[in-house]
């Protein structure tokens, strides 16, 4: 190790710039190097709803920050130690996010007049020379100049040149860290494999910005974080939307059915659509409709025709899908609703995340239509969560909601992945015969799950009516019969509630079985959550961690362990859902705490809220 090397255990840094600077490729490529590296991870992608948010400005700001080390990392980080910033409102917008003496590298090219008046500065101002940033470490690079320098003589014109900026940058963070580019090399290579002017361009700016830290009279301290000790196995870097498509395509093979997505563009489901769409090789079918409703109703008829059927969207698409999933309930078809959760209502913010569609996942139908609700707790979780809402839909016969959020879906952690032969079966015990000769086929006959049976369409003697009238019991005959309404409202209830049986107890994910403090979680709090009761418990506090991923029905045991503790505490993005059900169900003083911003919890200001309990 070089004498100007430290050592560390973890570090977190922030990109941000522009939209057009090019931020997130930035951050996606340290993060698919530094997982190459072997170090764990957790990123937070940040960006405007806008394709081409307005230039310079507070609002065109985009971040992208990720944790990495050689310890387990659970979140992204609460500060960062490292802030990178392409021009004036990157670094207005983020500096409160830098720990006190950190780092920041800044382009001083965009700090030129126009600049920081976009910024809101006040008027001869810059913050790079006036003496505000003295408490930290302040390196100024004129990163477009010397772009423009590598670059001369390229034939390549001046948006071009300086569309390859971003890549200096990442050299000399590659260099800083101690990182190899060959991952970024081949990444230019094939992405702009028809574009040879600009693979060289790219690749040439990019060493030069790591050369640029071996040559700069400006010192910088190179960091050298070694990669960690995780359980062995295969690991890939993964998204949570890559993670659900894989989840669902395992779940389509463990069946042996075939998979078909009927989906609608929305953000930020969307990569779920575009994920599924390079599978035809597996049987992957994906139809992307002229709006919400013709997706999920084009779900639901092949759920009819026999496949494992997915619709995927966010908040506001949900609502459109409504009507059509209290069919998919009617009819008792297998169908995975996939809602990647947004900030609401209406379209809100649909660049972050929240948690507030939950009471919309539980509840929001008319009459009463109840569904399974799971959800994921990190990226790498929801290829498990997605094909466990699969396996459920399936072997009970129902629609299944499955949650996810914008954080987990562009978030990325490391995944060790499993083997086939890891994951469990699925049954869809399709009936493709009929009765015995002299027996009637009864479409809503149930077994001991109360699962109708899956009869498709085209064999013969299992003809039976279909629609969104009320059924008879057995029969699937029309009725209007008023006891009988009631009892197929309970029996699809019951069924429902009969999924506990098959989805085994809740765990505590770590602390005392027994305590004063038991703090209650689900979804993408999960990292968050952990991190704080980890630093709790460390501080000697009484406490406790649970995460819930069966919200409906809840795991049968969960009652139980709630009451093992003096208090419940249940941190949400979205102003106090899981906690109403919680109180309603239980009967348990339970404690919200809500955050409602379009960002995570950080584990500083959960640990705080802990301390008040514990």
């Amino acid at each position: 190790m070089e004498n100007n090397t430290l050592l560390a255990t973890e570090a977190t840094i922030l990109f941000a710039g522009d939209s057009g600077d090019g931020i997130q490729l930035t951050g996606d490529q340290f993060t698919n190097t530094t997982a190459l590296y072997g170090n764990d991870l957790s990123t937070f992608p940040n960006f405007p709803a806008e394709i081409r948010a307005p230039q310079g400005t507070l609002a065109g700001v985009s971040g992208f920050q990720i944790k990495f080390g050689s310890t387990e990392v659970f979140t992204p980080g609460d500060r960062c130690d490292m802030l990178v910033v392409m021009n004036a409102a990157a670094l207005k917008a983020n500096l409160k996010q830098l720990k006190p003496g950190g780092i920041i590298i800044a382009n001083t090219e965009g700090f030129d007049a126009k600049n920081l008046r976009l910024a809101r500065y006040a008027e001869g101002v810059n913050p790079l020379e006036d003496g505000s940033l003295e408490t930290y470490k302040l390196f100024k690079i004129d990163v477009t100049r010397l772009t423009k320098a590598t670059l001369e003589g390229s034939g390549l014109g001046t948006k071009e040149i300086d569309r390859t900026k971003n890549m200096f940058v990442l050299g000399f963070i590659y260099w800083i860290y101690n990182r190899s580019l060959d991952t970024t090399i081949r990444f230019i290579e094939q992405k702009f494999a028809k574009r040879p002017e600009i693979v060289e361009a790219n690749i040439k700016t990019l060493k030069a910005g790591y050369n640029y830290g071996d040559t700069s009279e400006t010192f910088m301290q190179r960091v050298e974080i070694r990669p960690a000790q995780i359980a062995p196995g295969r690991y890939r870097n993964i998204n949570g939307n890559p993670a659900t498509a894989m989840g669902l395509i395992a779940a389509a093979k463990k069946s042996g059915l075939n998979l078909f997505l009927g989906s609608y563009p929305i953000t930020p489901a969307s990569d779920i659509l575009h994920e599924l769409s390079k599978y035809k090789h597996f049987g992957v079918g994906t139809f992307q409709a002229e709006d919400e409703i013709a997706a999920i109703c084009a779900a639901i008829g092949a759920s009819f025709g026999g496949s494992l059927a997915v619709t995927t969207s966010s908040g506001p698409g949900i609502a459109l899908k409504t009507e059509a999933i209290g069919l998919a309930i009617m009819l008792e078809l297998p169908l995975v609703i996939v809602n990647v959760q947004r900030g609401g209502p209406s379209t809100g913010l649909p660049t972050k995340t929240e948690q507030a569609d939950l009471l919309q996942a539980v509840y929001g139908r008319n009459g009463e239509a109840p569904l399974p609700v799971i959800a994921a707790k990190s990226p790498a979780d929801c290829f498990f969560a997605a094909f466990e809402a699969c396996r459920i839909a399936i072997e009970h016969r129902t629609p299944v909601f499955f949650l996810s959020d914008g954080y987990l879906a562009n978030g990325a952690e490391p995944w060790r992945f499993p083997s086939a032969a890891d994951l469990p079966e699925i049954k869809p015990n399709i009936l493709n015969s009929a009765p015995a000769e002299g027996e009637k086929f009864l479409p809503y006959r149930r077994d001991e799950k109360l699962a109708r049976p899956w009869a498709v369409p085209g064999v013969k003697g299992l003809e039976h009516r279909i629609g969104g009238l009320e059924k008879e019991h057995e029969t699937g005959n029309i009725s209007y019969d008023p006891e009988n309404h009631e009892f197929m409202v309970k029996l699809r209830a019951e069924r429902v509630e009969k999924v506990a049986d098959y989805i085994g107890p809740q765990t505590l994910d770590q602390g005392p079985e027994k305590g004063k403090l038991l703090v209650l979680g689900w979804g993408s709090t999960y990292g968050a959550i952990k991190t704080a009761v980890k630093t709790a418990l460390d501080e000697g506090y009484s406490v406790a961690h649970a995460h819930v991923r069966y919200i409906h029905p809840f795991p049968k045991n969960l009652e139980s362990v709630l009451r093992n503790y003096d208090h419940v505490l249940i941190p949400e993005m979205n102003n106090g859902q899981l906690v109403r059900i919680i109180r309603d169900r239980f009967l348990i003083p339970a404690e919200g705490f809500s955050k409602i911003k379009g960002i995570p919890f950080t584990a500083e200001e959960l640990l705080t809220k802990i301390k008040t309990l514990a």
